[in-house]
């Protein structure tokens, strides 16, 4: 049975996961440059969705960041238009599904490790890569069978361009962001003394 505790992360995370998605994530340029330039925003090339994905595991433990995920994936296949690109059954020939399916198991991955021993920064941080890496193997793993079996939406650029576009050039941005969910679980979870 589940707990109401993780019926509760499960549907913070859903909401989270679907705000993200259509947030740009972005930094501030330095604060010592902020008299100077004033205050500059600059984009990481990514949105927040992964973020929330990571936050979501760290804050409610693997099943509710499992369970978020999967009702983030039934929501946007059968019913609404939440993915980054739209939604509906035939988003399943879209090159960046892969990665979508990679946030059930990068979600209970970083859940499941953040819990396994006390609350610290490399802790965090550590089960948060380790959800970012499942999230992009699967991606990868995805790209590459829909790829050779020729099932992606026409025209299909070479694979190493498609691998290129959706796991080395958002890596930066995620990985910035992996930074924020560690230091904002970390204060969370002592915040909320668990």
């Amino acid at each position: 049975m589940i707990a109401p505790t993780d019926l509760l992360w499960a549907l913070i995370g859903l909401i989270l996961t679907i705000g993200g998605t259509f947030l740009e994530a972005s930094i501030t340029n330095p604060p010592w440059a902020w008299a100077q330039n004033g205050l500059q925003p600059q984009s990481l090339g990514v949105t927040y969705q992964v973020g929330a994905v990571l936050l979501v595991g760290c804050l409610g433990g693997k099943n509710a960041a499992a369970i978020s995920q999967m009702a983030y994936l039934l929501l946007g296949l059968l019913w609404l238009n939440i993915f980054g690109e739209g939604g509906g059954l035939d988003y399943v020939h879209r090159p960046g599904f892969g990665y979508l399916l990679g946030f059930v198991p990068g979600a209970w991955i970083c859940g499941n490790l953040a819990f396994r021993v006390p609350v610290r920064l490399e802790s965090l941080a550590f089960s948060s890569l380790c959800g970012l890496l499942a999230i992009h193997t699967i991606g990868l793993g995805y790209l590459a069978i829909a790829h050779s079996s020729e099932w992606l939406n026409a025209p299909t650029p070479p694979f190493r361009e498609l691998a290129f576009a959706y796991s080395i050039s958002p890596m930066p941005g995620q990985l910035a962001i992996v930074c924020a969910v560690t230091v904002i679980s970390f204060i969370l979870r002592n915040l909320l003394f668990y």
